[in-house]
C-alpha cells in the first residue's frame, strides 16, 4: 500500500517516548483498538502521537489570539503523518479539583438548567407556599370578577398605600394627595398612609373604570394595590382583603422577591450561591467526632481527647469540678450518657466567666482567636473537617433560588418516589405544604439519578407556548440526559462532586460530548472506556463507539477488556515488553489474526493458550477475624450489613451504580479513619463499626499521580536510594573529603550539579511552543558534580560505578552489583514483586505509563509492610487500571505479598480475573442506582459463580472459572454504516436562504454559484462553515469556549454528515501598515522566538557581544556615575504585563516593603487600588534610597545584592528627580562601555510592541504626519493611505525595530536583514544551515514550522516576495494567496 492511498493514517517513523520507528497506516472509520503490556508504548502511540498531531493541526487553522486558550498539543516526534483527521480525546483525567465541580456542571447541564429556571419556572412564597406571580391589569381584574361573584358582588374599595418620608408629616402628605384629588384616606398607621382610589361594586362597572383604577393605584402604590370587600353598605367594616402586585411580591405576606436571571440559580456566581457556604455546600468547622473519637472513654478517663495533654489540663480540670456540683455522671461512658449530659458538655451554660461552664464549643472558639500561632493552627486542623452547610443544608444556592420550582405535582411525585421533596431552611412550609407543592426545585432535580431525571424531562410539558431558544434549551437538555444513560451513568447525580467520580465515568461523561456534538471524519481518541464498567454493562459503551464509527468517524481506543477486543474492526498489540523493550509491533490486524498469531500475548491470553494463574493456597474466607458494617443507609444503600474477613483479599463489585464506592469510600473508609483519630469528612449513615480495633491502620489506594517532578524515581519510591547513598558515604575516599549520604542526593546538598541544580536538564521555554529539556551541559545529564562521580564503588569483577552509574541500573542489575547488600535487595524485591524490574533506578516517575506508576505505588506499600505487627487494611479502587493480562498475574502476586505480610485488602474491582481469585466476594446490586443498593451475595467465587441472580455470578460462569474468554456479542442488531457520504442540510431558513434543502458530497470539489446576494455565504460560510467549527468546539472545555466563542446555531432544521470546517475567507482588506508577509503567515512569531532562543545580542554602540557582569562592576559603576546623588534602587517585577497584580501587592507587604513603583508613581501595598487590568504595566519594587558615597559602599552592595535577587540579576537605578532609570543586569552587559540590558524578550522583535517599534516610526518603517504611538496601523485612514506617500524612516531605515533589537544577530544577521530577503532566497538558506546539537534541539519545532510556511508560500507562487514586503503594498491576489498558504499550513 502506497503513502497516499485514500482511507488511512499513514504514519512513518513514530519515535515518541518508547516507540521504535513505528511505522503503521491505520485505516480510517474503523474501531482500532491498541492493546500490550504496561508501559509498551500504548498512549504513546495513540495520545502523545496521533491525538497530538490530529489536534494540534486542526487547533493550527484558528486566529493565534484564540490558540493561546485551546491548549494546543506538542509536536510529535516522528517522520511524518498523513492521512490524519482533526482529533478529539476522550480520556480519563479531570482537570478540575473543586468541590465546586460536579456532574451537572461537567455536563454542562447546570448551565443549560439555569437558563431554563430563569425562562420557565414558577416562584413559590417562603411562608404561604402560594405562586407568586406578577399580576397584570387584566388578570387582577378577571379575579376580581370571579372573587365577587361568589361572595354576591359586595362593594370594595380599590386602596394603595403611601409611604411617609422621614422629611414630611402625615398631614403634609395628605394635603399634597388632596391636591391630585385623593381626599378619602382608608387607614393610617405608623408611616404609612392607605389612599382609596375607588369606592364600586364590580358587577356595576364597566371594564374601562376598572382598568383605569387599577392602573392608577399600581402605579401610585409602587406596584401593589389592596382591594377590601366590605360588610354593607351601612356598615363598612372590612370583610376581607385581596392584595395584589404587579412586581414578584407575594401579595399576602408582604414579601418582595427579585427578578430571576440564569445567574441566581449557579452556585458559581456570587448572585446565586449561598452566602454561608460560598457554593460550595458544606463549611470547614469542628468535627465532634474527631473531639471524642472513643464513645466507650468516660468523661474522667479521657473522652474528651484535646484536654488529655498538659497544655490544656486545666479546661479538662474545670469539666470535672463543674460536673460534679451539676450533677453530671464523670464515670458513665460517652456513649450511654443522656442527650442532655452530652450536650451540656459540648454547648456549656454561657460565657467563660467564673462557676460557669462554657463548653467545648467555646473552648473551640477560644483557640480560633489564637490560630495565628503555628501550634495552634496544627492542634486545629487535627479536629476540623467538613460538614454541610447549615444555611443551604448543602443545596448550594441562596435562599430564594431555592423557591423556584419546574413541573407539575403529578410529574414530580413520579419522580420523586415516594421520597420527601427538598425543604429549604429559610421557608415556613409544613409537610403537607411541601408535599402539595407542583414541580420540582433546581436542588430536587440535582439529588435525582439521572435516569429519574430523564424521565422528568422527557415528559415535561411547560405553560404556554415556548419560544425557539427555549425550545431548542429542552432539547439540549433532554438529548443530554439521554446521552449519559445510554453510558451507563443513569445511577449519577447532578450534584456529584466531579472529584469523586473514577477515571471511567469521568471518560463515559465526555464521551457523551462526542456523541453530542454529531460530527463526522473525525478521530476520536479513548483512553480504556471500560474501566469502572460491569461486565453486564460493558456492551453499552460498545454500541456508542459503534455508532461513532458508523456515522463516519475512526476511533482509536487503548483497551484492555477482552470484549471490547473482540468487537473491534482492528487489533494493534504492541510490545514485546515494557519500558525499553516495548515500543515495537507485536500483532496488527483484524480480532481472529491477532488471536492466531503465536508471537502475540495477548491473543494467547484470548484464545486460552495463556491464562492469569490462581495464587496457590487460597485461603478460607469463613475462618478468622472480620470487619463488620451494620446498616449502611448512605445514597442508595438500604440496610446493608457487610461482612469483610480480615487477613483475605475481598472483592466488592457489581454494577455500575450499585452502591460500592459508596460503601468502601463514603463509609468504611472514613469511619476507619474517624477510629483511628484522623481528619476526614464525615462518615455515610450507619449503625455500627465492628472488628476495627483488630487493626492498626488504615490505607486508601486510589488511580491519584505519584510523583509530578523528574526528581521522583523508583529507587527513592521504594527506600532504596537511601540505602544507596548511605553505601558511597561509608567508602574510605568519600570519609575522607567528609562527604555524607546528603551528599549523593540531586535534591539538596552541595554534591549535585550546581548548574541544573541536580534535575540532570536545561529547561528552555518556548512559550507557545512545546518546551525544550536539554542535557545539561556541565554535568552531561549526571545530576552530580565532577568530584562528586569520582567516588566509585567497588563491585563484582573488579567493576566499579559512580552514583550516576547506580541510578542508570536496571532492578536486577542494582541487585547484582549491590550482592552483598541484602538491605538493598529486601528494598528493590517490591519492584520486582509488581513486575517492574525492568525499570532504571533513576527513571523519572512523570515518564511512566498509567499502568506501571499504579504498580510503584504498590510497591511503596509492599516496601512499608515488612512488620506483621503493623496490621493494615489496603483499600483499592480499580487496580486494574491501565493492566494488561499479563499485569494483572502480577498484581495478584503482589496481593498475596501483602497478605502473606499480615495486611487485609478490600478491592473494589470489575475485572473477572481479580474477581475469581479472592477469597471473598460481596457482589452488589441486583441493578443501579435506585434499583441498587442491596447485597445480592456474598461468598467464594465458586458460591457466587453457581447464582443465577447475581450479574457478577453469570460472567464468571461465562468466563468459565479458567481464565478462558467467550466471544461477546452483541445484545442488539449493529445498526448500518453511513454510506451516503455527503453533508445532509435540511429547511436552512438562514438570512434569505428559504427552506433550502441540499446534499453536498464529502471529499469532492464543490462550487457554490449565484447572483450577489443570492445566498452563497449564508450556505456556505453561515451555515456550513460554523456548524462545523462550533460542533468541534463543543468538545473543548468551557473555558476555552468563552474566549474563541462559537458561533449560534444556523437557523436550520438539521446537518448530517458534517465533519470538522476550516474556512478561507476572501477580505476586503489586505492588512495594515504594521503588517508584512513575515505576519501575516505568522513566520515572524516563530522567527522572533528563533533570536530570542539562539541569536547573539551584541551593544548597539560598540557592537561587540553581550556578556556577564559581576556585581563589584556594578557597584562600582554606580559609585562612578552616581557620586554625590541620590538613588533609589529598583527591582523590576514585572515588565509591560497586564494585569490587577494583586497578589505581587500582599507579597510585597509580606516581605515589609510599603510601596511598589507602578508605571513611574510609588503606590502603597495597602490598600492597593484597582489597576486598569487591559494595560500594560510595568512594576519595579523600591528596595532603598541611598546617597552615594565611597563610605556607604558595604550598604550599596547589601541593598544591590538584595535588589538583584528578587530582580532576576536586574536592577534599575533611578537618580532622584529623574524619570528614566537606568538598567544594571549581572547577565547582560557589554564589556567594553559596560551598559546593561533586559532579557531577551519575543516582544523586543515585534513593531507593535513599544518594547521593540522604532520610537520614530512606531514600527511603521516610515515616517507618516499624525502617526503616534496610539495608532494600530489596521486603522482605515492608514490602510487607504499609499504606501509610497511617506518616506523611508530615517532613524530605522525602514527597518521597523529600534537598534537595541536591531543589534541582536542570528548567524550574523539581524531578524530586519533576515526578513528582508525574498523567500525563495530564505528557504535556499535554511536548507544549508547548520546547527550545534543544542542548536538543533532548540530549534527542532521553530526551523519546522519556519520551513513548512514558506513550502506553502513557494507553492502558491509567492517565493518572489520578501517577508519584509508591507501589507498595503500587496495586490488583491497576493493577499488572498498569502492568506491561504498560512491556512493550507
Amino acid at each position: 500500500m502506497s503513502d497516499h492511498d485514500h482511507g488511512s493514517i499513514v504514519v512513518r517513523g513514530a519515535r515518541q517516548n518508547n516507540l521504535k520507528n513505528l511505522d503503521i497506516e491505520i485505516p480510517t472509520g474503523e474501531l482500532v483498538v491498541v492493546t500490550g503490556v504496561s508501559g509498551s508504548g500504548k498512549s504513546s502511540l495513540v495520545f502523545d502521537t496521533l491525538y497530538a498531531e490530529g489536534q494540534r493541526r486542526y487547533v493550527e487553522t484558528f486566529s493565534p489570539y484564540a490558540r493561546q486558550f485551546l491548549d494546543r498539543m506538542d509536536k510529535p516526534a516522528v517522520d511524518r503523518i498523513e492521512g490524519i483527521p482533526p482529533a478529539i480525546a476522550i480520556d480519563q483525567t479531570n482537570p478540575v479539583r473543586t468541590s465546586r465541580s460536579t456532574v451537572g456542571t461537567m455536563t454542562e447541564l447546570n448551565d443549560h438548567l439555569k437558563l431554563l429556571f430563569a425562562r420557565t419556572a414558577e416562584l413559590y412564597c417562603q411562608c404561604c407556599g402560594r405562586v407568586v406571580r406578577k399580576d397584570t391589569v387584566a388578570s387582577i381584574q378577571a379575579d376580581l370578577r370571579h372573587r365577587a361573584a361568589l361572595l354576591g358582588d359586595p362593594r370594595v374599595l380599590i386602596c394603595f398605600e403611601i409611604k411617609v418620608p422621614k422629611n414630611f408629616k402625615d398631614a403634609e402628605v395628605v394635603s399634597l394627595l388632596e391636591k391630585q384629588g385623593y381626599t378619602r384616606i382608608h387607614a393610617r398607621r405608623k408611616d404609612i398612609v392607605e389612599v382609596i382610589q375607588d369606592r364600586l361594586r364590580i358587577a356595576a362597572v364597566d371594564d374601562a373604570r376598572l382598568a383605569e383604577s387599577l392602573e392608577a393605584a399600581l402605579r401610585l402604590g409602587r406596584g401593589k394595590t389592596a382591594v377590601h370587600v366590605l360588610e354593607s353598605s351601612e356598615a363598612p367594616a372590612v370583610r376581607e382583603t385581596w392584595r395584589y402586585s404587579n412586581t414578584l411580591h407575594c401579595a399576602q405576606c408582604d414579601i418582595d422577591y427579585r427578578e430571576p436571571s440564569p445567574s441566581a440559580f449557579s452556585f458559581n456566581s456570587p448572585v446565586g450561591a449561598c452566602e454561608s457556604c460560598r457554593g460550595f455546600g458544606r463549611i470547614i468547622g469542628v468535627d465532634y467526632g474527631l473531639v471524642v473519637p472513643d464513645h466507650t472513654k468516660t468523661l474522667r478517663s479521657g473522652a474528651i481527647r484535646p484536654w488529655q495533654t498538659e497544655s490544656y489540663r486545666e479546661s479538662q480540670q474545670d469539666m470535672e469540678r463543674l460536673a460534679r456540683k451539676r450533677g453530671i455522671p464523670l464515670d458513665t461512658p460517652w456513649r450511654d450518657l443522656d442527650e442532655s449530659h452530652r450536650q451540656w458538655v459540648i454547648e456549656g451554660e454561657g460565657e467563660w466567666k467564673k462557676n460557669v461552664w462554657y463548653g467545648v464549643r467555646r473552648f473551640f472558639a477560644w483557640l480560633e482567636t489564637k490560630a495565628y500561632k503555628m501550634h495552634i493552627r496544627v492542634l486545629l486542623s487535627k479536629y476540623r473537617a467538613y460538614t454541610p452547610c447549615g444555611s443551604c443544608l448543602g443545596a448550594r444556592l441562596a435562599p430564594q433560588s431555592l423557591l423556584w420550582r419546574i413541573g407539575d405535582h403529578e410529574l414530580a411525585c413520579e419522580a420523586l418516589r415516594g421520597a420527601m421533596p427538598f425543604k429549604p431552611k429559610s421557608t415556613s412550609w409544613g409537610e403537607e405544604t411541601l408535599q402539595q407543592l407542583p414541580g420540582l426545585g433546581l436542588h430536587d432535580l440535582m439529588l435525582l439519578p439521572i435516569d429519574r431525571a430523564r424521565i422528568f424531562f422527557d415528559r415535561l410539558t411547560l405553560p404556554g407556548s415556548l419560544d425557539d431558544a427555549t425550545e431548542m434549551l429542552l432539547g439540549e437538555i433532554r438529548g443530554r440526559f439521554r446521552y449519559l444513560s445510554e453510558v451507563g451513568l443513569g445511577y449519577l447525580t447532578l450534584d456529584r462532586q466531579s472529584r469523586t467520580l473514577s477515571g471511567g465515568e469521568v471518560q463515559r461523561i465526555n464521551l457523551t460530548t462526542a456523541l453530542g456534538t454529531s460530527l463526522v471524519n473525525t478521530l476520536f481518541v479513548l483512553d480504556e472506556p471500560s474501566i469502572g464498567l460491569h461486565p453486564r454493562d460493558m456492551q453499552r459503551v460498545i454500541d456508542v463507539m459503534q455508532r461513532l464509527r458508523n456515522a463516519g468517524n475512526s476511533l482509536l481506543v487503548v483497551e484492555h477488556d477482552p470484549q471490547i477486543m473482540q468487537q473491534a474492526d482492528r487489533l494493534l498489540d504492541l510490545g514485546p515488553g515494557a519500558g525499553e523493550n516495548g515500543g515495537h509491533i507485536v500483532a496488527w490486524g483484524t480480532p481472529s489474526s491477532v488471536l492466531a498469531n503465536t508471537d502475540s500475548l495477548t491473543g494467547a491470553y484470548l484464545t486460552g493458550r495463556k491464562k492469569v494463574e490462581l495464587p496457590q493456597g487460597k485461603r478460607s474466607a469463613n475462618i478468622g477475624a472480620a470487619l463488620e458494617l451494620t446498616s449502611v443507609t448512605q445514597h442508595n444503600l438500604r440496610e446493608v450489613d457487610a461482612r469483610f474477613p480480615l487477613n483475605q483479599l475481598v472483592c466488592v463489585t457489581g454494577v455500575s451504580g450499585s452502591g460500592k464506592s459508596t460503601l468502601i469510600q463514603d463509609v468504611l473508609y472514613p469511619a476507619l479513619l474517624k477510629h483511628f483519630g484522623k481528619p476526614t469528612e464525615a462518615a455515610g449513615a450507619f449503625r455500627q463499626l465492628r472488628g476495627a480495633e483488630q487493626l492498626q491502620d488504615v490505607v486508601f489506594v486510589d488511580q491519584t499521580p505519584i510523583g509530578r517532578t523528574a526528581r521522583s524515581n523508583p529507587a527513592s519510591y521504594v527506600g532504596a536510594f537511601d540505602v544507596i547513598r548511605e553505601r558511597f558515604a561509608r567508602l574510605p575516599e568519600a570519609r575522607e573529603r567528609g562527604y555524607t549520604a546528603g551528599t549523593f542526593s540531586f535534591n539538596s546538598g552541595n554534591g549535585r550539579c550546581p548548574s541544573c541544580s541536580g534535575s540532570g536538564f536545561e529547561h528552555v521555554e518556548m512559550q507557545f511552543l512545546s518546551d525544550v529539556y536539554l542535557r545539561c551541559g556541565d554535568c552531561n545529564g549526571s545530576r552530580y558534580r565532577q568530584e562528586t562521580l569520582e567516588i566509585r564503588h567497588p563491585g563484582p569483577g573488579k567493576r566499579e560505578a559512580s552514583i550516576a552509574d547506580v541510578l542508570a541500573m536496571t532492578v536486577p542489575e542494582a541487585i547484582e552489583f549491590f550482592g552483598d547488600v541484602p538491605e538493598l535487595a529486601r528494598r528493590l524485591a517490591p519492584l520486582v514483586d509488581v513486575g517492574l524490574d525492568y525499570l532504571r533506578l533513576g527513571q523519572p516517575v512523570p515518564t511512566l505509563s498509567g499502568g506501571e506508576a499504579q504498580r510503584l505505588k504498590l510497591a511503596g506499600h509492599l516496601a512499608e509492610s515488612e512488620n506483621r505487627h503493623d496490621q493494615k487494611l489496603f483499600l483499592f479502587d480499580e487496580p486494574t487500571t491501565g493492566l494488561h493480562f499479563e499485569d494483572i498475574a502480577k498484581l495478584l502476586r503482589a496481593f498475596r505479598k501483602l497478605l502473606d505480610a499480615g495486611h487485609s485488602l478490600i478491592v473494589i474491582e470489575h475485572n473477572l480475573d481479580v474477581i475469581r481469585a479472592a477469597d471473598w466476594i460481596i457482589d452488589l446490586g441486583p441493578e443501579g442506582g435506585d434499583r441498587g443498593g442491596e447485597i445480592v451475595a456474598a461468598g467464594t467465587p465458586l458460591e457466587i459463580a453457581a447464582l443465577p441472580n447475581s450479574h457478577t455470578g453469570i460472567a464468571l460462569k461465562n468466563y468459565r472459572l479458567d481464565g478462558v474468554c467467550e466471544p461477546a456479542r452483541s445484545a442488539i442488531a449493529e445498526p448500518k454504516r453511513d454510506s451516503s457520504n455527503a453533508i445532509v442540510v435540511r429547511n436552512a431558513r438562514e438570512h434569505n436562504l428559504r427552506h433550502v434543502d441540499v446534499d453536498i458530497p464529502r471529499n469532492a470539489f464543490t462550487v457554490i454559484t449565484g447572483v450577489s446576494g443570492s445566498g452563497k455565504s449564508t450556505l456556505a460560510f453561515d451555515i456550513i462553515f460554523n456548524e462545523g467549527q462550533r460542533r468541534y468546539l463543543e468538545s473543548l472545555n468551557a473555558y476555552a469556549r468563552q474566549f474563541v466563542q462559537p458561533a449560534s446555531r444556523p437557523e436550520v432544521d438539521s446537518i448530517r454528515g458534517i465533519p470538522p470546517t476550516v474556512a478561507i475567507e476572501q477580505r476586503t482588506s489586505r492588512g495594515g501598515r504594521k503588517s508584512t508577509v513575515a505576519t501575516l503567515t505568522e513566520i515572524y512569531h516563530f522567527l522572533r522566538l528563533l533570536y530570542v532562543k539562539l541569536g547573539t545580542q551584541h551593544c548597539p554602540d560598540c557592537q561587540v557581544p553581550i556578556e556577564p557582569q559581576s556585581i563589584e562592576a556594578i557597584t562600582a559603576r554606580i559609585i562612578r556615575d552616581f557620586k554625590g546623588q541620590t538613588i533609589d534602587l529598583l527591582a523590576p517585577l514585572v515588565v509591560a504585563r497586564k494585569g490587577l497584580y494583586t497578589d505581587l501587592a500582599k507579597w510585597a507587604g509580606s516581605k515589609g516593603y510599603k510601596e511598589l513603583r507602578v508605571d513611574g508613581q510609588r503606590i502603597a501595598v495597602k490598600p492597593w487600588p484597582r489597576l486598569d487590568r487591559f494595560k500594560e504595566h510595568d512594576i519595579e519594587l523600591p528596595v532603598a534610597r541611598l546617597g552615594i558615597s565611597a563610605r556607604g559602599e558595604q550598604d550599596l552592595r547589601s541593598k544591590l545584592a538584595e535588589a538583584l535577587t528578587h530582580g532576576k540579576g536586574v536592577v534599575q537605578v533611578l537618580p532622584a528627580g529623574a524619570r528614566k532609570a537606568e538598567v544594571f543586569s549581572t547577565k547582560r552587559a557589554c564589556p567594553s562601555c559596560g551598559v546593561s540590558f533586559a532579557e531577551l524578550d519575543p516582544r523586543l522583535f515585534s513593531f507593535n510592541s513599544k518594547q521593540g517599534w522604532c520610537s520614530t516610526c512606531f514600527g511603521t518603517g516610515a515616517n507618516i504626519d499624525e502617526f503616534d504611538e496610539e495608532q494600530t496601523g489596521e486603522e482605515a485612514t492608514w490602510r487607504e493611505a499609499h504606501a509610497s506617500d511617506s518616506p523611508t524612516c530615517s532613524d530605522c531605515d525602514g527597518a521597523r525595530l529600534n537598534r537595541v533589537a536591531r543589534a541582536v544577530r542570528f548567524r550574523d544577521q539581524s531578524i530586519s536583514e533576515f526578513t528582508c530577503q525574498p523567500v525563495d532566497q530564505i528557504s535556499k538558506s535554511l536548507k544549508s544551515l547548520k546547527l550545534e546539537k543544542r542548536e538543533q534541539a532548540i530549534a527542532r519545532d521553530l526551523l519546522a514550522e519556519i520551513r513548512g510556511r514558506l513550502q506553502f508560500l513557494q507553492r502558491v507562487g509567492l517565493g518572489y516576495l520578501s517577508l519584509d514586503r508591507a501589507a498595503p503594498t500587496l495586490s488583491g491576489g497576493e493577499a488572498q494567496r498569502i492568506r491561504l498558504a498560512a491556512q493550507l499550513g
